[in-house]
């Protein structure tokens, strides 16, 4: 039974029911509210039509589903833990074998005399806007110019606030803290916000409290604690939520010290046959007021429930949001309160923006930032927290070409690497050379470094590395194991999430190392669609979005091309594509067409045009297999000797989204000529009068390596089956982030014994690795493809939170050669004639 049917109920409903073992479960549903779910993240975009069904989440009534039984408008009034029933409010009494509360929070009301009078609300529901709605029409009858107030200038505050402007009332928002958006933002960043906010026609009240609220004919006037008196029509209460965990305490479930009902790692509450999700559940005592917490939460309650094992990974509080028109972006440790953290803030009340980013005490690492007015910085800023940082925090503030790379062994002696004590560069390095630390625990045992918050403990190995000591395989501190063993974890015991993983044969929560190398894994094993339950979680920023980040936060799209051959009509879509979203192209090296800058919010707009032309994505965002490389072949050129394009089409078809430790490129080319550069591809074939010649373990890049020869003169099907056989053993066997060349380099024996393990079968798992490479090839599907035919995944794709749909300002391009160029970060203009 799940009682309440918001945004997480459904999901966690979704979750259960599209779930291996679904049938086990029926599912009753009782909402309190007269609808379905809908989507209570945009609704302030219910003012622009008032059009309810356009918020209604996609199956949100189960029409079909004879094992979900949906009652709305009949909320649950009383829980009996010891007979396993409820009583709702029209007395019905039903029994359960689990329960799910899910009953969200309420508005918090804060006690001003008067707030009960007629023309007072609050922001939280459709019913809430159609109720103010009403009465601003009335406001209008009376012919006056009306006005409102709003008592909270948080993130709700200024949503309400949005909403009542779009009405066509003048708000004022009544703050008590001295700025707006106190969680979100500093103090710098709330005075432009307020500026930028005020400029827009909202009155701005900080540092003061509503105290009291009293009828004046037919309207209301609301007295300010520093004496100022607001003539408005009606007063809408956006000071934050409460969890709604009345329930809980009537039937004596633990609550919160801070209120919640208090769950474990697992969600379940203090009665195991219990379980609570979303803004009602206080996780190990943390009440989180966002909703995807909340869908993480629905998906470990519905793996439970599902027979599997889970656990709360914890929640991303990093936002980016537009709040009336205004840029507003934050992320980490906002209030610099960090022990001795340092703050670098660059402030054009000109232009209008606001940046600031917080080091540690060493400049080395970052910790958090704010952004107004402009946030097209985040999205390269915000993966950085917790890293070193790779140029200077003004010169990434600014833009100047700085790019994430640049690690630990860069940083001058006497750098902290441990801020928690006081542990420079130097200092680790003498315990490395001079007193012969080898093993990241032994370096905390001489410094003491990392052996507090533990931040600094990936710096220490990267360290142990540069000073030339050869590392434990263990893939980082969660996992003792290397990614291999890891893989061979995941495939013996058929373990399905990262949950269970780390549950199991791990340690903590993961860390932005191990979530996407076992997600990998997972995609590697058929672990169904990247952005399906936990599995979205895990993904580096690329695979997030199943697009390539570029430098100015927008992002390129490339579909596949097959051998680099495509049709005319193709050719003529894309070309079509291109123009209608304004994005510049490019023919790379693998034979394909890159279009780039678009937006996250175009993303599936533009992957729809695409699929319905008949094309897939290309995976130029995964570690994955990417292209397949051909000359002509003997179909066009005079030297050619085989069908290379055919055999080339073939390959990337046959492995096209394969998973593996790094990416991998291939090429056929049809004769020695080698105008396909096979030789210097993770896979390359070379025609010859009598067959194929297989070469592997090539490398083009910063450390170009010519493929060695594995096999000879080979039919195409004996081709097909060496290679098969050669990518499912490196994807199993690699290490995370090893290119084929590296991994060949080490490999013990070499050349030779891949050549006995995948030719003459020495190890007697080819069988075992065709079988894997046929079980990939039957059950791939486009990952584009997957996100356009569910309303859940496509979801993720906005550039706001709270605006979906809404495109992303902050992105200017200018016009180099006849095509758009993004303006960005500091890259000095080239003038072409």
């Amino acid at each position: 039974m799940v009682v309440g049917h918001g945004m997480v109920a459904h999901r966690l409903v979704e979750a259960v029911r599209s779930g291996d073992d679904a049938q086990l479960w029926r599912i009753v549903v009782f909402g309190e509210e007269p609808r379905p779910a809908y989507d209570r993240v945009a609704l302030t975009s219910y003012v622009a039509g008032w059009d309810a069904e356009a918020l209604t989440l996609p199956g949100a009534d189960y029409a079909g589903d004879e094992a979900v039984d949906l009652r709305l408008g009949d909320p649950v009034v009383a829980v009996d833990r010891d007979r396993r029933r409820v009583r709702t409010a029209a007395g019905l009494v039903q029994h359960y074998d689990v329960l799910v509360l899910a009953t969200g929070s309420v508005p918090f009301v804060p006690p001003v005399p008067g707030r009960e009078l007629p023309g007072c609300f609050v922001y939280r529901t459709i019913d809430d806007l159609d109720a103010i709605r009403v009465a601003v029409d009335r406001a209008r009858e009376r012919g006056d110019s009306p006005a409102a107030a709003v008592v909270g200038g948080g993130l709700l505050g200024l949503e309400a606030a949005k909403a009542l402007r779009d009405l066509g009332l003048t708000p004022h928002v009544v703050e008590l803290a001295p700025r707006l958006m106190p969680l979100q933002v500093d103090e710098g960043g709330g005075n432009l916000l307020r500026r930028l906010v005020t400029d827009l026609g909202v009155e701005v009240h900080t540092g003061t409290s509503t105290d009291e609220i009293r009828a004046d004919g037919d309207r209301l006037r609301a007295v300010l604690g520093d004496g100022t008196e607001l003539d408005i029509d009606l007063l809408v209460f956006s000071a934050g939520v409460r969890p709604r965990d009345e329930l809980a305490r009537a039937c004596g479930l633990a609550v919160g010290e801070r209120g919640g009902v208090l769950v474990d790692d697992s969600c379940r509450t203090s009665d195991p046959d219990v379980f609570a999700v979303g803004e009602c559940a206080a996780v190990n005592g943390h009440v989180y007021g966002l909703v995807a917490p909340g869908y993480a939460m629905a998906e470990v309650v519905a793996a439970t429930l599902l027979g599997g094992q889970a656990s709360f990974p914890g929640a991303e509080t990093a936002t980016k949001l537009k709040l009336l028109g205004v840029d507003v972006a934050s992320f980490g440790d906002v209030h610099a309160t960090t022990e001795g953290a340092l703050e670098v803030v660059l402030a054009d009340a000109v232009a209008g923006t606001y940046a600031k980013l917080v080091v540690s005490d060493d400049a080395g690492t970052l910790l958090g930032g704010v952004l107004v007015g402009d946030a097209s910085r985040y999205a390269l800023l915000h993966p950085l927290v917790g890293s070193p940082l790779p140029a200077e925090p003004a010169a990434l503030l600014r833009g100047d070409g700085a790019e994430p790379g640049a690690g630990a062994e860069a940083l001058p002696d006497s750098a902290l690497v441990c801020s928690c004590n006081a542990v420079t560069k130097g200092a680790i390095t003498e315990a490395i050379v001079t007193e012969g630390a080898s093993t990241v625990a032994a370096l905390k045992a001489a410094t003491r470094a990392g052996t507090s918050c533990g931040s600094c403990v990936p710096t220490l190995g990267r360290l142990l590395t540069a000073c030339g000591v050869e590392q434990p395989k263990a893939l980082c501190e969660h996992f003792p194991f290397s990614r291999a063993e890891l893989f061979e974890i995941v495939r013996a015991t058929r373990i399905g999430t990262f949950s269970q993983l780390i549950a199991g044969y791990g340690s903590g929560h993961g860390c932005a190392v191990c979530k996407p190398v076992v997600a990998s894994i997972l995609a590697s094993l058929g672990g169904g669609h990247i952005l399906s339950g936990e599995q979205a979680t895990l993904q580096d920023t690329n695979d997030r979005f199943l697009a390539n980040l570029q430098r100015n936060g927008t992002y390129s799209v490339v579909p596949r091309i097959p051998g680099g051959e495509i049709t005319p009509d193709k050719l003529i879509v894309l070309g079509e594509v291109a123009k209608d979203f304004g994005l510049y192209t490019k023919i790379t090296g693998g034979q394909r067409i890159d279009l780039f800058g678009a937006t996250v919010d175009q993303l599936p707009h533009i992957w729809r045009r695409l699929v319905d032309a008949g094309f897939e994505s290309g995976h130029a965002y995964g570690k994955a297999v990417r292209t397949v490389k051909s000359c002509v072949g003997s179909t066009w050129c005079r030297y050619g000797q085989q069908d290379s394009v055919g055999l080339a089409i073939r390959l990337e078809l046959r492995y096209r989204g394969l998973r593996s430790p790094h990416k991998i490129k291939g090429g056929v080319s049809g004769c020695a000529r080698e105008c396909a550069e096979a030789r210097g591809k993770d896979f390359g074939v070379l025609a010859t009068e009598v067959g194929w010649n297989l070469y592997v373990g090539g490398n083009g890049g910063a450390t170009p390596r010519h493929a060695d020869l594995l096999v000879s003169d080979v039919d195409t099907e004996t081709l097909v089956r060496v290679l098969d056989r050669f990518l499912m053993f490196y994807v199993r066997t690699a290490d995370r982030m090893q290119r084929t060349s590296a991994w060949l380099e080490e490999l013990d024996g070499g050349l030779g014994h891949l050549r006995s393990v995948v030719v003459d079968d020495s190890l007697g798992i080819a069988a075992e690795l065709e079988a894997a490479m046929d079980r990939h090839v039957a059950t791939y599907t486009d990952e584009w493809k997957g996100v356009l035919d569910d309303p859940d995944k496509l979801a993720r794709f906005t550039s706001f939170v709270n605006a979906p749909g809404t495109p992303d300002p902050t992105v200017s391009f200018r016009v180099e050669r006849g095509q758009r160029v993004p303006v960005s970060l500091g890259i000095p203009e080239v003038t072409s004639r």
